[in-house]
C-alpha cells in the first residue's frame, strides 16, 4: 500500500481536534503514514518539500479545496519522474473536487478509500495572469463566483455549505454585468456577463452541480459564460444548484484545452476556492502531471 505524507489543515473541521481525528482515522484503518500539521498556508510549501526529500510520492491533504490546491501547487513545483498521487480527506466547508468521484464528504468515511491502490489520471488546470501562474485542480471563476468566496469567507465555519449560498446573494449586489470575450480553442464567446466559470470538476460552491458534464480526465474544460442582467440571476442560481442551468438561455457552454479571458481588471478571479487575484488571464489544461486516489 501507499507512504501517505500527511498535511493537516489545522483550521478546517468546524473547530473540532482535526488532528486527532484523522490520527485515528487512520490509524484503524492501518494505513501507512506520517503526517505534519500545517500552521499556516505559506507554511504549506516547507512541509511538502519535507516529504518530497522523504521520498514520499503520495500526498493526502486534509482540509477543504483551499487546502488542496495549496498542496497541489507545492506538489508541482518540481518535476517528477513519474506523476504523484494526490489524496484528499475531506474537513473544509468546501469540499467539492471528491463529489465529482463520489468519495464521501465526511472524514471517516473517506478514509476507508485509502485502503487500496486505485487511483484516477487527473487533468490539472494552469492559470496565467496579472498575477502569475497558478494550478487549479476543481475550477477556475471570474465574476460573481470569485466575489462569493469572499463574501462566504465573512461567515462562519459552522454554517458549512450553506455559507456560499448566501455569499452568493451578497455578491450579487456588489457585481455588475459587463464586457466579456472569452477564446476557448476555436470559439469565441463575446457578451455583456457576471461570470466565467472553467471546470475541471463538477461540483463547486458548497455542492452545486455546476458542471455536470465535465470530465476531470478527457483533456478538455467546462466552460461557462453567463450572461445577462444581474436581475435573472437568482434563477439561474436555483438551477445551477440542481445542475439543470444549461439548457437557460443566460448560459453558454462550449470545451476546450485552452481558455483566453479578457474582463475588467478589476473583477476577481479564484482557484479552487482561494482569490488568485483579478483581470484577464489565460487557462490551459495540462495532463499526465498527477494522479489521484479514489
Amino acid at each position: 500500500m501507499s507512504r501517505w505524507w500527511v498535511i493537516v489543515n489545522p483550521s478546517a473541521g468546524r473547530g473540532r481536534d482535526l488532528t486527532l481525528r484523522v490520527e485515528s482515522a487512520l490509524n484503524s484503518r492501518a494505513v501507512d503514514y506520517e503526517m505534519r500539521t500545517s500552521e499556516s498556508a505559506t507554511a504549506v510549501g516547507g512541509i511538502v518539500q519535507e516529504g518530497r526529500d522523504l521520498g514520499y510520492e503520495a500526498f493526502l491533504s486534509v482540509g477543504g479545496d483551499g487546502t488542496a490546491n495549496l498542496v497541489l501547487n507545492q506538489v508541482l513545483k518540481v518535476e517528477w519522474a513519474e506523476p504523484p498521487t494526490l489524496g484528499v480527506l475531506p474537513a473544509g466547508s468546501g469540499s467539492d473536487f471528491v463529489r465529482t468521484f463520489a468519495i464521501p464528504n465526511e472524514l471517516e468515511a473517506a478514509a476507508d478509500h485509502l485502503l487500496d491502490e486505485e487511483r484516477y489520471p487527473v487533468d490539472v488546470g494552469c492559470l496565467n495572469g496579472f498575477f502569475g501562474r497558478r494550478y487549479f485542480l476543481n475550477v477556475a471563476n471570474a465574476g460573481i463566483a470569485a466575489r462569493t468566496v469572499v463574501e462566504a469567507g465573512r461567515f462562519p465555519d459552522w454554517m458549512g455549505p450553506r455559507r456560499y449560498l448566501v455569499g452568493f446573494w451578497t455578491a450579487l449586489a456588489r457585481t455588475t454585468p459587463d464586457e466579456i470575450r472569452v477564446d476557448c480553442d476555436a470559439r469565441t464567446i463575446t457578451t455583456v456577463g457576471w461570470n466565467v466559470v472553467i471546470a475541471n470538476g463538477q461540483f463547486f460552491g458548497g455542492g452545486m452541480n455546476v458542471a455536470p458534464r465535465a470530465a476531470a480526465g478527457d483533456g478538455v474544460f467546462d466552460v461557462q459564460v453567463f450572461s445577462g442582467r444581474r436581475t435573472i440571476a437568482p434563477v439561474v442560481i436555483r438551477r445551477v444548484i440542481r445542475g439543470t442551468h444549461l439548457t437557460h438561455t443566460a448560459v453558454r457552454r462550449t470545451t476546450g484545452r485552452r481558455v483566453d479571458v479578457e474582463i475588467p481588471h478589476g473583477w476577481l478571479v479564484e482557484a479552487d476556492g482561494e482569490i488568485v487575484g483579478s483581470g484577464s488571464f489565460s487557462a490551459e489544461v495540462l495532463g499526465g502531471l498527477l494522479n489521484f486516489k479514489i
